[in-house]
């Protein structure tokens, strides 16, 4: 399993997860595409960035757990904060949707990355924008800043989440 340790420093509030709508999304990591349905229709599709080996995006079933706008991103390892702007790692939304408390050690493509406690993956924007269509994250589902601003609008708090292998 792989992720990243963003820490978006505030999230929008709550959202009673509405059960009149079906809209969910589905990341297809192989061919890192991004779909956004709602029951059977299609929405929209984006390309993304997704986790390199050895910090595999997680596969599975999970739920939007945060959504912040303009996030705050701090190192996992060395706790030094990025704030909004042109050169956060985060671009200008967050989407998370997976947590473990258990933290993640592995290399990274460069340093031997130590992460003690909370990790975190979610759906973010990047500066690095020739990133997107590879697997170069911590984990996290990279896409251009303006496919995530248009993603952060479609989705709420406890929106289903399917990652696929």
């Amino acid at each position: 399993m792989g992720f990243t340790a963003p820490v978006p420093e505030a999230a929008r509030p709550a959202t009673i997860h509405s059960t009149a709508t079906q809209r969910r999304i589905i990341l297809d990591r192989r061919n890192r595409r991004l779909l956004v349905l709602d029951g059977e229709r299609e929405l929209r599709r984006f390309p993304v960035a997704v986790g390199r080996p050895g910090w595999e995006t997680p596969v599975g079933q999970f739920e939007v757990i945060q959504l912040a706008a303009n996030p705050v991103w701090e190192h996992p390892a060395t706790g030094v904060r990025v704030p909004p702007g042109p050169s956060n790692p985060l671009g200008s939304r967050w989407i998370g949707f997976y947590r473990d408390c258990r933290g993640r050690s592995g290399f990274n493509g460069r340093d031997h990355l130590v992460v003690q406690g909370c990790v975190t993956a979610g759906f973010h924007g990047t500066p690095q924008r020739d990133s997107i269509g590879r697997a170069v994250s911590h984990g996290c589902v990279r896409l251009f800043d303006e496919d995530v601003r248009e993603l952060f609008e479609l989705v709420q708090l406890g929106t289903p989440v399917t990652v696929l292998p």
